[in-house]
């Protein structure tokens, strides 16, 4: 059996690996080394993984041990580069967000019974998972440039937290509402829950609501939302993100 191997070496529980494809859908495996063994001998075995067609696609490491990912186009067509690596930091499950070396970004609860300092943030990034890797993740590492302080949930949110409770959190404490509208937006429901309360927080003053348009006409956000559609926005088929975040920064600086 034809298939590309990683030794990640000793890792800890909780630990994330990414693998990157670039090409086609692949078969990807987490494994410890008995069960690497198995999988080599045509045994059966367990794993972490499965049939990946999106890329980037993270795993937790579910034991403290040596692991490895492999990588396999068995029963697929098309041909698959690839590359694997454990994340710095740690995401989730980690003692520390990434950009944890930036103490301002990072959001805790403290345990029951005490007491909490929450932390106001210049921007709430409200969007779809399904255009992280398109917009989100380089308009919010662009804002952190530009010096702000971003409530993005890959910044803020860990295993066990309440979902809720953090948006909840993130929306009541944000100066700027930033919606990225696109059709994965639209059909979304946590990103309706989302645009509900940066909205109420506009009307009322308390907000600032700014729409980033991705890849959707005018045409089409009117047909959601008239209201949205009359708000000045940002188009990423006009503006690079980091236009867009130099905006953003110049206008929050305006409003300090």
């Amino acid at each position: 059996m034809n298939f590309t191997h990683y030794d990640l070496g000793q890792l800890s529980s909780g630990q994330i690996v990414e693998v990157t494809l670039s090409g086609s859908a692949a078969n990807v495996r987490l494994m410890d080394s008995s069960n690497f063994s198995n999988f080599k001998a045509g045994r059966r075995h367990r794993y972490v993984g499965g049939l990946v067609k999106q890329s980037p696609y993270r795993m937790q490491v579910p034991s403290s041990g040596r692991w490895h990912v492999t990588v396999d186009m068995n029963g697929l067509r098309g041909t698959v580069r690839s590359s694997a690596r454990v994340l710095p930091g740690a995401l989730p499950t980690a003692r520390s967000t990434p950009l944890a070396n930036v103490p301002s970004l990072v959001q805790r609860d403290d345990p029951p019974g005490v007491g909490s300092v929450v932390r106001e943030h210049d921007v709430f990034i409200s969007h779809a998972s399904e255009d992280k890797d398109a917009v989100v993740r380089p308009l919010a590492a662009a804002l952190v440039e530009e010096g702000l302080n971003v409530w993005y949930d890959e910044f803020e949110l860990r295993i066990g937290d309440s979902l809720r409770r953090k948006i909840d959190q993130g929306l009541a404490n944000s100066r700027v509402g930033l919606v990225i509208l696109s059709h994965s937006f639209i059909a979304k429901g946590w990103t309706n829950y989302e645009l509900d309360g940066i909205v109420t927080r506009s009307v009322s003053g308390e907000q600032v609501l700014l729409p980033i348009w991705h890849n959707i006409s005018k045409q089409e956000v009117v047909a959601y939302s008239p209201s949205l559609a009359d708000k000045v926005a940002r188009s990423t088929a006009t503006h690079t993100v980091e236009e867009i975040a130099k905006e953003i920064a110049e206008l929050i600086a305006s409003k300090r």
